[in-house]
């Protein structure tokens, strides 16, 4: 088939290191193990093309924003939503698939796919609107929220990343049965024995390699660096540690705004010395960060309404680490509590600070856990598995889809 892929959202590098940047990577090396053909209309396309994208035609959705006569001036991404409109205008009849990351103030994608019977899938991961409200600016809500209307309604198919992504998408007239559910992924071969990023010679279980409880003891993060990820509790629960046990030490592997803050902590506890900052990391490199660790972490705060899929959870298991993680969200069902890992109560660093010492005091229960955690997302949650649900998805629509193209006409699928 041939692909048009989309990321009109101007905060996502398509080549870049964070984790949206990996999911856009990951959906475009699956289509291509599949023999699929792309095109990649992306907002921001800086940053060296991996290799094994090199194939992938890319068109760059250059920002021109214009200013109204009266009034604010229009938000940059629909200027983007502008030009995408008359590029794939000239394009779509090219296309098998249409393949929307979706974007705040991007329709044009799934709506022209609608109107030349494209199928058109918009893959959903967060809240765009409330998501904008509450961290960013929103120069016009109303207007924000009816352009993911025609979005929504215009698709074929929705694909949310979790159930609480799909439930906060009720009030543009939704249920949660209308949107397929696929979570976050791994590529096998990232973390597979013998591969150029492997993480050991051979076997299920990848990591940890201690082999006695005074060993020193690696506990890990890897994201960015942004406060809804819980980096405070992880500081909270570490500082205790590193005190009583030399043992400890912590790797953040990733950066952002709240690295600075917590490098003052450190140095103010005078444990700087027993934490490393890896800065951004090349997704490609990620394998070798991880191996490094003994426990990965995932320490939000939030318990309800958490509507992130996790992707840093799978590459965990992947790489063969037991799991500590917040009993939140999608996380309390990738992480098999007291089988691959532990859940702890969001926001609880004594209880984060006890299970990672029960852990550290286990090394053989930690390499089972971890040998279980790699084996079960190996098996059931690679890219190439996702996508083929996705595309399956398609030929399984009928008349529900129908009537939603009827709707989707009715709130001005013909205008721009």
């Amino acid at each position: 088939m041939r692909i048009a892929y989309v990321c009109a959202d101007a905060g996502v590098p398509v080549f870049g290191t964070k984790g949206a940047s990996v999911h856009v990577q990951s959906i475009l090396r699956a289509f291509l193990r599949r023999g699929d053909r792309i095109d990649l209309y992306a907002a921001r396309t800086d940053g060296d093309v991996p290799q094994d994208l090199a194939t992938v035609a890319v068109h760059p959705l250059v920002l021109r924003p214009r200013a109204t006569k009266s009034g604010p001036p229009i938000p940059p991404g629909q200027s983007i939503d502008a030009m995408l409109a008359v590029v794939l205008a000239e394009r779509l009849r090219l296309y098998d698939v249409v393949y929307e990351r979706h974007a705040l103030w991007s329709s044009n994608a799934m709506r022209l796919a609608r109107v030349r019977g494209v199928p058109g899938i918009l893959e959903i991961n967060a809240p765009l609107v409330e998501e904008q409200r509450t961290h960013r600016q929103l120069p016009d809500p109303d207007l924000a929220n009816e352009l993911v209307g025609r979005a929504l309604w215009a698709a074929r198919l929705r694909v949310a990343v979790s159930d609480e992504v799909a439930r906060r998408h009720a009030e543009y007239g939704f249920e949660p049965s209308d949107f397929l559910i696929c979570p976050n992924g791994i590529d096998p071969a990232r973390f597979t024995a013998g591969s150029e990023s492997s993480l050991a010679t051979g076997g299920v279980a990848a990591a940890p390699r201690r082999g006695r409880p005074d060993d020193p003891f690696t506990v890990g993060f890897l994201g960015t660096l942004k406060p809804w990820h819980g980096l405070d509790s992880l500081l909270d629960a570490f500082v205790p540690l590193a005190r009583s046990n030399g043992a400890y030490r912590l790797l953040i592997v990733g950066d952002g705004p709240m690295r600075e803050v917590m490098e003052a902590r450190l140095e103010r506890e005078a444990l700087r010395h027993r934490v490393e900052f890896s800065g951004a990391v090349d997704p490609a490199q990620v394998p070798r960060w991880l191996a490094r660790m003994d426990v990965g972490t995932a320490p939000y705060d939030q318990q309800d309404g958490l509507y992130f899929s996790p992707l840093k959870i799978l590459e965990y298991h992947a790489a063969g680490l037991p799991v500590v993680a917040s009993d939140a969200g999608q996380v309390r069902e990738l992480v098999r509590n007291g089988i691959d890992g532990w859940l702890v109560a969001p926001g609880d660093a004594g209880a984060l600070a006890e299970t990672l010492e029960r852990t550290r005091l286990d090394p053989v229960a930690t390499q089972t856990m971890g040998a279980r955690g790699r084996e079960h997302v190996i098996a059931n949650r690679s890219w190439d598995s996702i996508l083929e649900r996705i595309l399956g998805s398609i030929s399984n629509l009928g008349g529900a889809d129908a009537r939603r193209a009827q709707r989707t006409l009715s709130v001005g699928l013909g205008n721009g």
